[in-house]
């Protein structure tokens, strides 16, 4: 995983078992790893999209600060605990060194290092959302840009349509034709950091917005969030259009057919639609 790294933070507290530790305050120095996915905030340079380190800094000082525990491990341990509360860390490793140790040797510190996963401390999961996402591209190498996007999408991925080869509908002539498949995944993502993860696929396939409704390396359109209905600027779920479309529905129905409009096999216009088979089978 990707990694965030705080180091040197200096804090005066109370820690030890000795009588004349628990009557002043001594220099600790801490360091704080914390692991986690960063690559939508590599591509939207948004805060939201990443763990605010200040945050987590400014926090960990505050439990230090506090603390009366007689231990290094348990201060740490808590320290820990609070940083795997923040978004985006998935684990964090925590050390802390006493500068002046009450030992009558020549030595500079000792430390106490652990790692901790919200696994191990029990912290419950992140509510998880059903997010339904089009897959579309008519240039370049088609089936290697469905690949990237299914790769990027990761372990969350919990089904998926086979491929359509289909005619373009709308835009401009002579546009080639176009590899469409509909993908579910399990995520805990809020819906516009999951629409943020969409176009970072996007720009990873290099897609370029030229011309509206033209041809594309790579289309990532969130259909569905859950149960959530949004109209924003930035983001309309359900994807507005997704009804009026053959070549979304047709996919769609093998992965989620509840949330295909009734009768929408007879009601709508043909498109000329051929089923490829897997994505796996096509590479």
């Amino acid at each position: 995983m990707d990694k965030i790294e705080i180091t040197g933070l200096r804090v005066m507290t109370v820690v030890g078992v000795l009588a004349h530790e628990r009557e002043s305050a001594q220099p600790l120095e801490f360091d704080i790893i914390l692991e986690g996915d960063l690559r939508d905030a590599g591509v939207s340079d948004d805060l939201a999209d990443t763990a605010h380190y200040g945050l987590v800094a400014q926090r960990a000082a505050a439990i230090a600060r506090e603390s009366k525990d007689e231990l290094l491990e348990r201060l740490v341990h808590r320290i820990a605990e609070d940083a795997l509360t923040f978004d985006r860390v998935e684990a964090v490793d925590v050390i802390v060194r006493k500068l002046r140790p009450p030992i009558p040797e020549d030595l500079q510190h000792t430390a106490v290092r652990i790692r901790r996963t919200r696994a191990d401390l029990q912290i419950p999961a992140r509510t998880s959302h059903r997010a339904i996402v089009a897959l579309g591209t008519n240039l370049g190498d088609r089936v290697a840009y469905l690949k990237l996007a299914v790769e990027e999408l990761g372990n969350s991925l919990i089904g998926q349509s086979q491929v359509f080869e289909t005619a373009p509908v709308g835009g401009p002539e002579n546009q080639g034709a176009y590899l469409n498949m509909v993908v579910a995944i399990e995520t805990s993502l809020d819906p516009f950091a999951m629409l943020r993860r969409c176009q970072r696929i996007e720009s990873l396939a290099l897609r370029q917005r030229v011309v509206h409704w033209g041809p594309r390396t790579l289309d990532v359109d969130l259909l569905f969030f859950g149960d959530i209905t949004i109209s924003s600027p930035e983001l309309t779920i359900p994807h507005p259009r997704y009804g009026e479309r053959r070549f979304v529905l047709t996919p769609l129905a093998e992965v989620a057919p509840e949330l295909c409009p009734a009768n929408w096999q007879t009601t709508l216009p043909p498109d000329d639609i051929t089923p490829l088979g897997p994505l796996a089978d096509l590479y």
